[in-house]
This record gives C-alpha cells, structure tokens and sequence, in this order.
C-alpha cells in the first residue's frame, strides 16, 4: 500500500525539504519505489535531486488539473531509476493565488492512479498556509510536521498541527498526523535540550524519536546531488540511521491520532 506523506512546516528555515531528502534516501537505500514531489516554488529538493533536463513541472500540472495528468511530468532523478521526481520551478508561486471551488484537490486529481506504482509518495511543502500546501494536505494520507529546537518550535508545530486539523475537517477526512520531527539538533546546547522538553511537555504523543542531528554531511551531499545515505562520512552515518529509524515510523500504520492535541 502505498503511503502518501506530506513534509509541513509554516516556519521557513528549518530544514523541511531536507527531511523529504532525508526520508528518500532512506527509502532508496532499501530498493523501495520513491516519488517526490516538490510543492515548494523554492524547488530546494528538486535541485538537490540533481534530475535531467525537464520539460514539466508541478505548476503546468496544477494549471492542467486534469485526472491522472501528473505522469506527464514525473521524471526519472539523478538518484537512480526507483526514485522519482515531479519537479517544482519558481513560477510554481502563482498558484498560491488560486481561490475557486475545486481549487484544493487539483494535486489529488492530477496523482490519481499516479501514486499506486510508489511505495512512498513524498509531498514537499512550501513553508507557507497557502494553496499549494492546501493542495498537498488534500493529495496525503498522513503529513509530518518538521521543526528545530529553537525559540519559535511550539508556536510553529502548533501552527503546523492546527493547519492539519482544518485540512481533515475541511478537505480531507482521512489525512492524520504522523508526528513531529525535530530536526538540526544539537544535544551538547542547553537551549535544544530545553526546547526538545517543551516540545515533549506540549505534544508527549506527536514528538518522534530519534531527532535528527545537524551535521554538515547533510548540506555536502545535497550541493553534491546525492542522498546523504550515499555521503561517505560519519556525520551522514549519523544522520542515515535517525532518517532510517523515521522512516520505520513513517511506513507503520500505527501513526498517532490525537485530534484533542491538534486543536
């Protein structure tokens, strides 16, 4: 069965398309069948999934809508032939403009009959409530808050969960949480250590296990192109092992569903 998981974070700059990454690499290390898709008109994970020329991307997808059309963008990565790509472009950001009925399952429609060749569907979110993570919360089984232990890490996953549950009342009956993840740790600073408790303390059913540590390996295979699974360093041996461990969690049916947390 195929998992379809949108990657959310209203707080730009906390590593949420680097967690995509990070769950498809781990998926690609394990021979399963991956699609990412880069809802985010940055293109951060389109651009570090190192793909050939293209001719289509997600916005000409959005501005089609029809049934099933997005297989005419999907194209092969440069991660390899199991790990697919429906790349984003800068032009993408029109499309947070779109107010029409119907507007929200466009990206639903368009994967019909898309998402069932993939064991993983990955859904890359722009850092925004706007209409392409409207889109993405409608298209998604179940949607991963990201977040780092700083200052702004409860107001932003309170955001992010409460996006969520307007998203399962209002277009998406069936979407669940699949948690928290908190992402760039550094376990050695205080003010993580602090703020990784406050998260615990808010969300004790929702914050994930293992964090995901800051290591520079993360940026270095992305400028390269590559999986971090595939960076030849202990920092990526690090961070392959938490992005394994999440990706366990993330293929299990048993997902946390506390709709009183979510309000």
């Amino acid at each position: 069965m195929t998992r379809i998981l949108a990657v959310l974070s209203l707080k730009g700059g906390v590593g949420k398309s680097t967690v995509t990454l990070g769950l498809a690499g781990a998926a690609w290390a394990r021979n399963l069948s991956v699609l990412v898709v880069d809802c985010d008109p940055q293109a951060n994970a389109t651009l570090s999934m190192d793909p050939p020329p293209f001719t289509f991307t997600l916005n000409d997808v959005l501005a089609d809508g029809r049934t099933g059309i997005a297989a005419e963008a999907v194209i092969e990565s440069g991660w390899g032939p199991r790990v697919h790509l429906l790349p984003s472009e800068e032009a993408l950001a029109h499309r947070e403009a779109v107010d029409r009925v119907g507007a929200p399952a466009r990206l639903r429609l368009s994967l019909t009959g898309v998402t069932n060749a993939y064991d993983l569907v990955l859904l890359d979110c722009p850092p925004a409530l706007g209409e392409l993570t409207r889109n993405s919360l409608a298209a998604a089984d179940s949607a991963l808050v990201v977040t780092e232990p700083g200052f702004f890490a409860l107001r932003g996953a309170a955001q992010a969960l409460h996006a969520i549950a307007v998203a399962r009342e209002s277009i998406n009956l069936g979407l669940r949480p699949a948690g928290i993840v908190v992402n760039r740790m550094r376990p050695n600073l205080t003010e993580h250590q602090f703020r990784l408790k406050e998260l615990h303390s808010a969300y004790p059913d929702l914050v994930l296990e293992p964090v995901i540590p800051e290591r520079s390996a993360v940026q270095q295979a992305q400028g390269a192109g590559l999986p971090v699974q595939a960076w030849p360093s202990p920092g990526a041996r690090d961070v392959t092992e938490a992005f394994d461990d999440l990706l366990d969690l993330m293929l299990t049916e048993q997902l946390p569903h506390q709709p009183s947390a979510l309000g």
